[in-house]
């Protein structure tokens, strides 16, 4: 699309750094730059443009990846950087408007479509956005620019890396029409399959088909989100008031064999960190879900609701392991390579007092323990299973 068309009906950005991990560490680190870089050892959790030319994604298993570049430059995650790094571009973001929806830690929609007469057209004040990211935080960031949420997010992404994309009102069924069905929202590798299958491979196919069609493949719920997409049908607003609606943390174990007590170790250490990011920001509970990882790169996902919305680590760590044992066949039989942990159902009302029928206060314990990590740092105090001789 043409950025140079002025349109009154725009207003919506995309933007989302690149590469993010890697950026990163290459913007840190100036020998790794134009060099194959990721971040993560056993997984792959980042790779710079350099390794994504030779093929390396995310989630891939390391080994893959440096077989794939054997001159390939392996760098562990800082996530305290990468913290450090978002906070510094989010607050670019509020400098230049007050509407900011973050979705993740890189990305965020901003609507600048009341900035028309204080500082210019949205490809303007989109052009700002890059350069002060670039200059001030040294990051490559990219940007879409549309009526709607969801051609915002499309524009950006075919704008990586490092780019700028607008796509006009009055372009919007040329613009959507062209691209495959894998676009939409919600369109993940299974129901690609069942809507190629029953011929449909781009957007303008699929928004020519016959609806109960649609609903016969997808059922009505999907069909009718897909075909309001296909249609350039999105009212959703950018909505600064957003919550987290999880948190959660992953761990790589690599490809050894683990038996239940690694797992489990591990498990811990995750739930740990979760549970104590839960109570600093002052959030409850109420669902607790597994995420698995087998020997053979099979996934699985299991979940499970308290009955009591918690941020208690002991609670929170019973339910995780209720979970993890009902698939100790599973990993004694193929091996895992990845467990994760997230808790969602979040509320921001704080925990629910119960009446002491028991003589027990995990509370206190973990807000002891939360005090140490804040003041010490989180590797000032760690259960014993997880100290090494």
């Amino acid at each position: 699309m043409s950025p140079a068309l002025p349109d009154d009906d725009i207003g919506i950005l995309h933007a989302d750094l690149d590469a993010f991990y890697a950026s990163v560490e290459q913007r840190d680190e100036p020998a790794l730059r134009g060099r194959p870089v990721v971040v993560g050892g056993g997984v792959v959790l980042a790779a710079s443009y350099e390794a994504k030319a030779l093929g390396i994604r995310t989630t891939m298993p390391g080994r893959q990846a440096r077989r794939l570049c054997p001159d390939l430059i392996v760098r562990p995650p800082r996530f305290a950087a990468y913290s450090e790094a978002s906070a510094a571009v989010f607050a670019i973001f509020h400098d230049i408007t007050p509407v900011v929806e973050a979705l993740s830690i890189d990305e965020a929609f901003l609507d600048v479509s009341g900035l028309r007469r204080l500082t210019g057209h949205p490809l303007t004040i989109a052009g700002t956005l890059r350069s002060r990211v670039q200059d001030e935080v040294g990051l490559p960031i990219s940007v879409g620019i549309a009526r709607t949420k969801y051609l915002a997010k499309v524009a950006s992404a075919l704008s990586k890396p490092h780019g700028l994309l607008v796509v006009p009102a009055a372009e919007e069924r040329r613009f959507l029409h062209a691209l495959p069905v894998e676009r939409l929202w919600g369109v993940g590798r299974v129901t690609s399959g069942a809507l190629h299958r029953a011929g449909w491979s781009t957007v303008a196919d699929l928004a020519h088909a016959d609806p109960s069609a649609v609903e016969a493949v997808v059922g009505p719920a999907a069909a009718r989100h897909l075909l309001d997409l296909a249609h350039g049908r999105d009212t959703r607003r950018v909505d600064p008031h957003v919550s987290r609606r999880s948190i959660g943390a992953q761990q790589a174990l690599g490809r050894a064999t683990r038996s239940l007590p690694d797992v489990d170790a591990a498990l811990l250490e995750l739930v740990d960190r979760v549970a104590r990011r839960l109570r600093r920001a002052r959030r409850t509970a109420r669902t607790v879900t597994l995420r698995l990882r087998f020997g053979d790169f099979r996934r699985s996902t299991s979940a499970t609701t308290l009955s009591v919305p918690t941020h208690e680590t002991s609670e929170l760590l019973t339910a995780a392991r209720r979970l993890l044992l009902t698939r100790a066949a599973d990993i004694a039989r193929e091996g895992l390579t990845l467990v994760g942990i997230a808790l969602s159902g979040l509320d921001d009302h704080g925990e629910q007092l119960t009446l002491p029928f028991e003589d027990r206060d995990p509370g206190r314990l973990d807000a002891a323990v939360d005090a140490v990590h804040e003041r010490f740092g989180s590797a000032a105090l760690r259960r014993a299973v997880h100290v090494r001789e």
